[in-house]
């Protein structure tokens, strides 16, 4: 009975949330990128769409594959907390992809700054 109005709600919830966090990955991560590509903002700029890219492929994935629901739902309350677990399993979703890409991004920046150090003088 409430099947259609449950799949275009989590369907518009679950896309608006992972444009949200693509976005907001995408503006903030070209800071640490540009810095651990030692200022050569194109390669940054690169790197961060083809990272955003990437979000979203595995993400939209996500959520279509989530879609199907096999349980009836007679009440209003069924189609509620079908629409909750569904958003929150994106959500979780969502936040692991967050700190997975700020983990790319942090080792990214140490890597470059361990590569930017002078190397050390022989010993004699």
């Amino acid at each position: 009975m409430y099947i259609i109005e449950c799949y275009v709600s989590y369907l518009v919830i679950s896309l608006a949330v992972t444009m949200w966090v693509a976005r907001t990955l995408h503006k903030n991560g070209r800071v640490f990128l540009i810095d651990a590509f030692h200022g050569n903002a194109e390669l940054a700029d690169s790197v961060n769409h083809l990272l955003v890219v990437g979000f979203y492929l595995i993400n939209i994935g996500y959520v279509a594959l989530a879609l199907k629901a096999s349980e009836s739902l007679l009440t209003l309350r069924s189609a509620i907390e079908l629409v909750s677990d569904k958003i929150g399993v994106v959500l979780l979703v969502l936040g692991f992809m967050h700190f997975f890409n700020l983990y790319v991004f942090s080792r990214l920046r140490k890597r470059a700054r361990v590569t930017a150090l002078p190397r050390p003088l022989p010993q004699e």
